[in-house]
């Protein structure tokens, strides 16, 4: 067998035996996150995601629109930063939860998005504890998008 068959074989055994570990051990896909530098909400939102269990790539960017519309997020669900997990997007405050059934249920959509910036997501906690209902919308191929989860007022960070 050529070298270069050989190394395919022993490439793609990792990769289906990876795969299959990680699921089997419950490990999280890796989420790169693309931001700007100067968004203190953000990082927030990176800091729920990590405690969640999932490890985090930053990517600091200027601009996050042109990413948005490489994704296939419109700019009615847009927020302030983009990030992407296994084959899925996802578009602002999104709850770590709310991630892991995604990625359970694997349903056939770009990903997720919480648009704009409501008080009480991830990242967008205040010190007053005060929240506003919001829902995570599961934005579908080439039709609406549908609520995914609603999180009344009252759960924090989209729990309760």
């Amino acid at each position: 067998m050529p070298r270069l068959a050989i190394l395919a074989v022993f490439a793609l055994t990792v990769t289906l035996f990876g795969s299959a570990f990680a699921q089997q051990t419950g490990k999280l896909p890796l989420v790169e996150v693309y931001k700007n530098p100067y968004c203190g909400c953000c990082g927030e939102w990176v800091a729920h995601l990590q405690k969640a269990g999932f490890t985090v790539k930053v990517h600091e960017v200027a601009d996050v629109a042109p990413l948005r519309e490489r994704l296939g997020i419109s700019d009615e669900h847009a927020s302030c930063h983009s990030a992407k997990v296994g084959d899925y997007a996802l578009e602002g405050h999104v709850p770590a939860e709310d991630v892991k059934r995604l990625l359970r249920e694997k349903p056939d959509a770009i990903g997720l998005a919480v648009p704009g910036m409501p008080v009480g997501a991830p990242g967008m906690e205040v010190p007053s504890g005060e929240t506003q209902p919001y829902a995570t919308l599961l934005l579908k191929k080439n039709a609406p998008a549908q609520d995914y989860v609603q999180h009344p007022a009252g759960q924090v960070g989209g729990r309760q």
